[in-house]
């Protein structure tokens, strides 16, 4: 089944161009006859038994001739002299990211060559660098439509993926991560600093999730979500609210903090007491029951997250039968 990010990243044979090649025995004065007929021809590629062997470029080959002694010494012995032996060549199937990452990786003088495609073995054709960065620039587009625009993480098309794809694991654990009295917070000190807090946040989940190689993604405002194939999270929740709490008071004045009797404009539109964000987190596994589809994951983590809102402080709760102490 073709996922949201195959449809991005697409496969190097996509954009490969079919070209002449020639067999390691021609002669050079045919290359520079080919080369003078097809003046937007880069390289000419050497197969030798259906497979690529060399490659032979405008630039190198017409520095090596233009030499004082270059045209009587190569123009008439076999093209394989002046061709460059080990060209970059990529299977059909390799993914454009990987393919503009080796492209990018080889020597100054080799930057610019046409990569070599080939399929099952077999030469296939060739891509230009330009078309090559073409592409990958438009996938870097594509794929970014794909991510939370302020924290640059996975959004809700890629989390969907992801969940769709946990349901057929043996173990897994889905992580809900809210902030309380974000919205007060929001409206006290404005939408510049609330997305502050946020890149804050992400700050704290990437060092503690995808740094240690798990899913993490921002499903909108102050929601966010880890997808972990296992069950042991009791010390990676630990340590995430340990870390948020020590460090979120720095973004509150301090008088705001010290004064007993500061009143904020809750929900419901009342002056309310106020209370300093904290982070709930609503933990799903697998372990003691089973979900079929994602629509039953979701409505599964919606009910432990209630039960973390109903918990004063920051708190994670556990398949609704573990929680942690709330913190002080």
């Amino acid at each position: 089944m073709m996922t949201k990010i195959d449809e991005v990243v697409s496969n190097i044979g996509r954009i490969v161009k079919a070209v002449p090649s020639i067999s390691p025995t021609l002669k050079n004065k045919e290359v520079d006859k080919l080369f003078t007929e097809n003046p937007d021809m880069r390289g000419i590629v050497v197969v030798h038994h259906e497979k690529p062997v060399a490659h032979i470029t405008r630039t190198h080959f017409y520095q090596k001739i233009g030499t004082l002694y270059g045209y009587n010494l190569y123009m008439g012995r076999e093209s394989q002299l002046l061709a460059k032996t080990n060209p970059l060549i990529v299977d059909f199937h390799k993914p454009i990211t990987e393919v503009s990452k080796l492209a990018m990786e080889r020597q100054e003088e080799d930057l610019y060559d046409d990569v070599i495609v080939t399929k099952d073995d077999k030469f296939m054709g060739v891509v230009s660098i330009r078309a090559l960065l073409m592409e990958f620039v438009d996938i870097q587009v594509q794929f970014a439509s794909f991510l939370n625009p302020l924290s640059k993480l996975p959004g809700n098309h890629l989390i969907d993926q992801k969940l769709t794809e946990i349901l057929y694991l043996e173990k897994y654990s889905v992580l809900y991560f809210d902030l309380d009295n974000f919205k007060t917070y929001n409206d006290l000190y404005g939408f510049n600093k609330g997305d502050k807090v946020l890149l804050h946040v992400t700050d704290i989940l990437k060092r503690n999730i995808t740094q240690q190689g798990y899913f993490l993604g921002h499903i909108g405002g102050d929601d966010f979500m880890a997808i972990l194939p296992q069950y042991k999270v009791d010390a990676m929740c630990e340590d995430i609210i340990s870390e948020f709490d020590e460090t979120i008071p720095s973004f509150y004045d301090e008088k705001h903090l010290k004064d007993p009797n500061f009143k904020v404009k809750g929900r419901s539109g009342n002056l309310e007491d106020f209370t300093i964000m904290c982070l709930s987190i609503a933990v799903l596994t697998n372990e003691k029951q089973k979900f079929d589809k994602v629509e039953d994951i979701s409505d599964a983590v919606a009910a432990i997250k209630r039960n973390c809102k109903k918990i004063k402080g920051s708190c994670f709760i556990i398949d609704e039968a573990d929680c942690c102490a709330p913190t002080q």
